[in-house]
């Protein structure tokens, strides 16, 4: 199976956009082993059934992911009203919406749970305060199940990030670091944000990027490799923060997912740092 000095290299599954059935085998013609998982499919009436599917497969989890049904990605300040736990209208659906994602990933034995939080304005403060509530009650809900939740990086700077992991101090809250989103957010470079966010970053995501030649719009992902997240150099600094976990390759734009995927693998498993 690919591995990347090390570490195992394994796929988000949802980037690949097909059904279980059809992951597993563009995942044996990879050799990829490790997935990091959508569990939103839990919270649909067959959850049930695709929990014993996902169980059949010979998989490694390396964790599971929740998205919120109100996120509006299409802007950017779209994406900063509608993202993840922040939005009051949809705090009760979505609190519970992890919640079963927690329980989910406990049955499945996986030890992390990522999502995207919501963007984080430390000028509010009443907002923050709020958001803190929010975080402890799902962080404390899941360390009694044994995961911990990621906070996936990218919607504000590494410097901002590690501010809310050291106030929030809890040991049930990590990382799942994702370079590319820094770039796209155009929130810092990812190659020193990996010594900010060290202690935290518990699983990585394999995705590069270019950065926006618009202030206030989306940068353009790309195939690992071809954007500036300077690949090299971010796997030599994961080295040197001593992580010890999967890189997941994720592709969430273009038209080639398989291809761009298969690229990003064999790339990963010829780096020699």
């Amino acid at each position: 199976m690919v591995r990347c000095n090390g570490w195992p290299v394994g796929v988000c599954n949802w980037s690949l956009r097909m059904d279980m059935e059809q992951v597993a085998q563009a995942m044996k013609k990879i050799g990829l082993d490790h997935v990091h998982l959508s569990i939103a499919p839990v919270l649909e009436k067959s959850g049930e059934t695709f929990l014993d599917k996902v169980k059949q497969q010979q998989w490694t989890i390396s964790s599971t992911m929740i998205d919120f049904p109100q996120e509006d990605y299409s802007t950017l300040e779209k994406i900063k009203v509608t993202g993840g736990i922040i939005p009051e209208e949809y705090w009760p659906v979505n609190q519970e919406r992890v919640l079963q994602a927690i329980a989910a990933t406990a049955d499945l034995g996986v030890k992390y749970l990522s999502t995207h939080f919501g963007f984080i304005d430390h000028r509010d403060k009443a907002g923050l305060k709020k958001f803190y509530q929010r975080v402890r009650k799902l962080a404390d809900a899941a360390a009694k199940k044994n995961v911990m939740l990621l906070m996936e990086t990218g919607q504000e700077s590494a410097a901002d990030l590690r501010r809310v992991l050291e106030e929030l101090n809890h040991p049930a809250i990590g990382v799942n670091f994702d370079p590319a989103n820094m770039i796209l957010y155009n929130m810092g470079d990812p190659v020193a944000a990996v010594g900010v966010l060290a202690p935290w970053i518990k699983h990585i995501h394999a995705k590069d990027a270019l950065y926006t030649k618009q202030p206030g719009s989306w940068g353009q992902e790309v195939p690992w490799g071809d954007g500036q997240v300077n690949t090299d150099a971010f796997l030599r600094a994961l080295k040197q923060a001593a992580y010890k976990g999967v890189l997941a390759i994720e592709r969430e734009q273009g038209e080639n997912r398989f291809e761009d995927i298969k690229l990003a693998a064999e790339r990963l498993s010829t780096y020699r740092g």
